[in-house]
């Protein structure tokens, strides 16, 4: 397929590709209107917003050498002190649940089908743990 007449193939640099793929973040601002202010196709800039070596940093994670990188925190989570509750206490607060299923870190689940009190579940967890 010939190219226009007297029309040049043109090429953008890197930087030029990331300065408009960051344009098109702007908020009320839509990718055919980039397009046209560079007279060139929408599609081509969909095209570098797909590149990660062009689009602009995602989800405030870094971008090195055209490579978003993963960052992965230690996360502890602390829960409130839980009271089992004593069987002897009347049943008008007990909370059930008809399944309930835990993955455990290593892999492992834990799954209870059923009607089932989720202090014994509770309990159930406890007992594990110690």
């Amino acid at each position: 397929m010939a190219g226009k007449k007297g029309l040049k193939k043109r090429v953008w640099s890197e930087d030029e590709k990331r300065t408009i793929c960051a344009q098109t973040l702007t908020p009320g601002v839509s990718v055919a209107q980039v397009a046209r202010r560079y007279s060139m196709n929408a599609n081509l800039i969909f095209k570098w917003l797909k590149d990660p070596r062009f689009a602009s940093v995602e989800d405030g994670l870094p971008v090195a050498d055209g490579v978003v990188e993963s960052i992965f925190l230690p996360v502890e989570i602390e829960a409130p002190s839980l009271e089992i509750a004593d069987p002897a206490d009347p049943p008008c607060c007990v909370v059930s649940a008809q399944r309930v299923d835990i993955t455990l870190s290593d892999g492992r689940r834990i799954l209870v089908e059923g009607p089932t009190a989720l202090s014994s579940v509770v309990g159930l967890i406890h007992g594990l743990t110690a």
